[in-house]
C-alpha cells in the first residue's frame, strides 16, 4: 500500500468532516457558527465560564485566533466575555442560554460525524487508528 500520501488524505478527511459539520448545522438550523467554532464551545458546554487562554490551550489554537472565533460566536448570541475582576488582564468566555441551548444539538451532530467517520471499522481498528494519528501529531 503507497503510504506517502497521508497527509493529503488526512486533509481530505478534514475537508470532508468540515462539509459534513456544514451539512448538519444547516439541518439543525444552527445559524452563525462553523467548524472551529466546535472546540470553543464544547469546551464552555463542560464549563461554564473559561478564561480564554485557558480555551487557546485545551483546543490548541493562539490567543489572536480563539479572539477572532469568540468575537463571532458574542455577535451571533452564543457566548459573552467577562473581564475578572481582581485581575483584568483575564478575560473569560461565557455561555449564554442560547449557546447552552445547542449543547444537545451539537452532542447529536458530533455523534453522526463519528458514526460516518468510522463506518465499517471494528472497535480495534478504530483504535489502533486513533493511536496512530496521535503518534504521528506528536512527531510534529
Amino acid at each position: 500500500m503507497k503510504t506517502d500520501h497521508v497527509i493529503a488524505l488526512i486533509a481530505r478527511v478534514r475537508d470532508k468532516a468540515y462539509d459534513f459539520i456544514i451539512r448538519e448545522l444547516s439541518k439543525e438550523e444552527i445559524k452563525g457558527l462553523v467548524p472551529s467554532h466546535g472546540g470553543i464551545m464544547s469546551t464552555l458546554f463542560a464549563r461554564d465560564r473559561v478564561s480564554m487562554k485557558e480555551v487557546a490551550d485545551r483546543i490548541g489554537r493562539d490567543k489572536s485566533t480563539v479572539t477572532a472565533l469568540a468575537n463571532k460566536l458574542m455577535c451571533a448570541g452564543y457566548v459573552t466575555k467577562e473581564k475578572d475582576p481582581d485581575d483584568n488582564r483575564i478575560t473569560y468566555l461565557c455561555l449564554t442560554a442560547k449557546g447552552r441551548s445547542l449543547e444537545r444539538k451539537f452532542d447529536d451532530i458530533s455523534d453522526r460525524l463519528i458514526a460516518t467517520a468510522f463506518r465499517g471499522f471494528s472497535r480495534k481498528e478504530r483504535e489502533s487508528m486513533v493511536r496512530a494519528i496521535v503518534k504521528m501529531l506528536n512527531n510534529f
